[in-house]
């Protein structure tokens, strides 16, 4: 499988689909101002409830963590997870107690 399924702009949309997944449960994410996006990867910087900043690729191997602070690309990390949630899951444990609460929040309304 290649490595650029995807061009630059296709890149931009699926990362635009992962900031309105889990905008409501960070602080803050936007895609990378500084570091250069290709056809074959993508940099976003987010920032969790507690207050840590990190930089982390989505690729077709997935996601994972290369700096740990803004526009980052110096973590030798090849640890890549298959969705958002588990990577934000693994450094943030008020990531998943607030996606939990939205969650329950919208079962309790669709009653």
């Amino acid at each position: 499988m290649s490595d650029s399924v995807l061009d630059a702009d296709g890149w931009l949309e699926e990362a635009q689909g992962v900031i309105n997944d889990v905008k409501d449960h960070v602080k803050h994410i936007e895609v990378s101002k500084s570091l250069e996006s290709s056809n074959s990867r993508i940099f976003l910087n987010v920032e969790t409830l507690e207050g840590n900043k990190y930089t982390f690729e989505l690729t077709v191997q997935g996601f994972r963590f290369c700096g740990q602070d803004f526009d980052r690309d110096d973590w030798q990390n090849q640890n890549y997870f298959e969705t958002p949630y588990a990577l934000l899951n693994s450094v943030s444990p008020r990531f998943k107690e607030a996606f939990v609460d939205v969650l329950f929040r919208k079962l309790t309304y669709c009653k």
